[in-house]
């Protein structure tokens, strides 16, 4: 075997975007990520949770007729970020369709095939919070910021409306359906509500921190869950997972199961267990028992704590085998960009350090065969070609959201023995940063191996450029 230089590169300086919210796919095996640039990224459960890619037929692209070309193209199902959309919600309805809400007011449907957002429709009462889908996947209800919450049927075209429901003070943060379709829960600062779908009209309303002696601060509703017997299950900033009774409007349980805010929850299909993410990165898990021991009454029980993250958990799911959550960096609410003023409850607080990973944690209970999908894994590192290198050259080119970094390598003079490190005669270059122009995020990026040719793309259009390396520096000159 033939000599290799290792290079060391330190200065590819990614910060990944932390996860914004999951959906898992109802009796399916799929799994929606956003992330908070925008970005969405589907896993398969069949394929050991790997991200998912779509195959591109060569005989559909202009110039190549070779039959043995055809089906080559199989790059990563992931869909580019744009400045202008944000991802709060997702939810799949109708089978496998995706769709998507957030802070810009629109819903969009995405196209897993093209990889882009297909279609969009505007919700009509600004920045929307939170999105749910029912249990059948024909109708979608959207919480918004002006407090109202409407809902939408999904049709072979896209989705219209059909429903204003009642409208109160104050954002909809999060929202769950009655599989029985008749009511939905909503969740907002200080209160739930539960909503008669026929009438349009609310029916239940809960204040929360009556509970809370002396409660000085507001207590937000970060996640909510409405199950068939009745129970409604909310998660809040003081740290607590309650079951209420809504009929009665009485406390039927509560679990403080962190000093710090919960953010998240999700409940399995059964509605015997569920997960809760918090700002302090833990997740816990909570499981429908029998008091005794093949006894008829059962109570909900802390069963077990998991510190997977570092940085708050903003987002759960729960697959009939496994917990899934998401984490976020500590310059996630940095990066975006917020058309509205956001309350100080509603930011978490932040621990030092980096943590925008994907952990799916197996329920050993429910794997039936020790194997690979016993395994705890954790997805830290994207699963798309961010690198690319002219070997010729000796050139790197790095790529993020929204510009490219070119950088050559340095060089050494010495030889040495295996696993020594040598001394750089000639430390490494950062040539130049090409920054793309418009809200939408690079979607692919290359370098020619003679490095004379740098072409990127985005989700509608591809650029590409000469480098003209010369004594006075570097250029660029667009094609």
């Amino acid at each position: 075997m033939g000599e290799f230089e290792v290079h060391r590169v330190r200065f590819f300086g990614l910060v990944p975007a932390g996860v914004r919210c999951l959906a898992c796919q109802p009796r399916g095996a799929r799994l929606a990520l956003a992330r908070t640039d925008g970005a969405v990224e589907v896993y398969n459960f069949a394929a050991n949770y790997y991200q998912e890619k779509v195959r591109v037929s060569a005989r559909a692209v202009p110039g190549r007729t070779d039959p043995r070309r055809a089906m080559t193209a199989v790059p990563p199902q992931v869909i580019p970020g744009h400045e202008a959309r944000s991802v709060e919600s997702l939810c799949w309805a109708a089978g496998d369709r995706l769709f998507g809400a957030g802070l810009s007011g629109d819903i969009t449907e995405y196209d897993l095939a093209r990889l882009s957002a297909a279609r969009g429709v505007d919700g009509g009462g600004g920045p929307v919070w939170s999105m749910a889908a029912n249990d059948g996947g024909t109708r979608l209800a959207i919480g918004c910021e002006d407090g109202s919450v409407k809902i939408f049927q999904v049709i072979p075209e896209g989705i219209q409306f059909e429903q204003n429901l009642d409208r109160r003070k104050g954002r909809v943060l999060c929202l769950s359906w009655h599989p029985s379709d008749t009511h939905i829960a909503a969740g907002s600062i200080d209160i739930f509500r539960v909503i008669d779908i026929a009438s349009g009209q609310t029916v239940q309303r809960i204040m929360l921190n009556h509970h809370v002696q002396k409660a000085k601060r507001e207590c937000v509703v970060w996640g909510i869950a409405l199950l068939s017997d009745g129970t409604v299950v909310t998660a809040d900033s003081f740290g607590r997972v309650q079951f209420w009774d809504w009929q009665q409007g009485t406390l039927a349980e509560s679990h403080t199961v962190s000093t710090s805010a919960v953010l998240s929850l999700a409940v399995s299909e059964k509605e015997d267990s569920i997960v809760v993410g918090t700002s302090m990165g833990a997740t816990y898990q909570l499981q429908l028992l029998p008091v005794k021991l093949g006894g008829p009454e059962k109570r909900w029980v802390r069963t077990k704590p998991f510190q997977h993250h570092s940085h708050d958990v903003r987002a759960v799911a729960h697959s009939p085998t496994a917990l899934i959550s998401g984490g976020r960096t500590a310059s996630d609410w940095d990066r975006l960009d917020f058309p509205l003023p956001v309350p100080a409850q509603l930011i978490p607080v932040w621990l030092p350090g980096l943590d925008a990973q994907l952990v799916i944690r197996p329920l050993m209970e429910k794997v039936q065969k020790k194997g690979y999908d016993a395994v705890l894994r954790k997805f830290t590192f994207p699963h798309r070609r961010l690198v690319s290198c002219a070997r010729k050259a000796r050139l790197l080119l790095f790529q993020f959201s929204q510009h490219l970094e070119l950088w050559r390598l340095g060089s050494t003079e010495e030889t040495g023995k295996d696993g020594e490190v040598l001394p750089v005669c000639r430390m490494p270059e950062h040539l130049v940063q090409l920054k793309t122009k418009g809200p939408e995020h690079i979607y692919c990026s290359c370098v020619s191996p003679c490095g004379t040719w740098l072409g990127y793309s985005t989700a509608s259009r591809f650029h590409l450029y000469r480098v003209h390396c010369d004594s006075d520096g570097i250029s660029l000159r667009k094609v």
